[in-house]
């Protein structure tokens, strides 16, 4: 009896001890474990700041790409408007040299014309004003305009004052009172200055 008595104290030793070692298995069990989710966690947080800060780069980076391809774009155009225009000037004043050397032959031709229309000879005439008017028209279908400076307002940007008299009239003060060489344009640019005489 005394030996089952020993031996039922062992047994009720062990069921006492097994509860203790089993919750303290527990607990180490769920202090790994929760280890294990906190070192989960934040390897997930490291990621996801990775993955943040990839994409930040990449946007910068797709950003200095676009203001490259805007500065570079902006500055193509305005080279190509600049060589447009360059060139339309440039096809517009190529007659410029030959315009300004035919003028004196125009000069030439008006002068003979209103000489002969003073003259009486109305047949000469009329072949002269046919002559002048085709040459005139293909001048101006280049571009030739002649200024009108008689009785304007003196404009030192397009006439050139030979000199001055007395005006005939108040109102004819400072306006062009004769028209001694006419001016001309070329595509709305001088090629050649009026002189005139100025009333004072």
């Amino acid at each position: 009896q005394t030996m089952f008595n020993m031996n039922k104290k062992a047994k009720n030793k062990v069921k006492e001890d097994l509860p203790q070692n089993s919750e303290e298995i527990l607990d180490k069990d769920s202090i790994n474990s929760q280890d294990g989710v906190g070192a989960e966690e934040g390897n997930l947080e490291n990621a996801k700041e990775q993955e943040e800060g990839a994409e930040t780069e990449a946007a910068d980076a797709v950003q200095v790409e676009r203001d490259k391809y805007l500065r570079l774009y902006s500055e193509f155009e305005n080279f190509r408007r600049r060589t447009t225009k360059e060139r339309l000037e440039m096809m517009q004043n190529a007659s410029k040299d030959l315009m300004v050397e035919l003028l004196p032959i125009v000069d030439d031709m008006e002068r003979a014309l209103k000489a002969m229309q003073k003259s009486g000879d109305s047949a000469a005439v009329e072949g002269m004003e046919l002559i002048f008017k085709k040459m005139y028209g293909t001048l101006e279908k280049k571009g030739l305009k002649p200024m009108n400076a008689q009785g304007e307002v003196f404009d030192p940007e397009i006439h050139e004052a030979v000199t001055q008299f007395d005006a005939p009239t108040e109102d004819m003060k400072g306006k062009v009172i004769d028209e001694l060489e006419k001016g001309y344009f070329l595509n709305d640019k001088v090629i050649r200055f009026a002189k005139v005489v100025v009333g004072k």
